[in-house]
């Protein structure tokens, strides 16, 4: 009988360890995926300030364009 419960218990410990071992594997994917929504949303807020640069620089070649019209005539 004590055999029994020595085996029980090794068996707990076992996959104790093994459910400790795969929670520290998931930890790090999360951790991983973290960086990289991170970078993901660093890339969107870079693009929304090219779009408006993008922006700026057409109204600016707009109104030079504009005046070189007034110019010429």
């Amino acid at each position: 009988m004590n055999y029994e419960l020595i085996a029980i218990l090794v068996t707990v410990v076992i996959q104790a360890l093994y459910v400790c071992y795969k929670l520290g594997q998931m930890s790090e994917k999360l951790l991983d995926l973290e960086k990289k929504q991170d970078r993901h949303n660093n890339l969107i807020e870079r693009m929304v300030t090219v779009e408006q640069s993008i922006k700026s620089a057409h109204k600016r070649i707009d109104d030079l364009k504009e005046a070189a019209d007034e110019h010429i005539r």
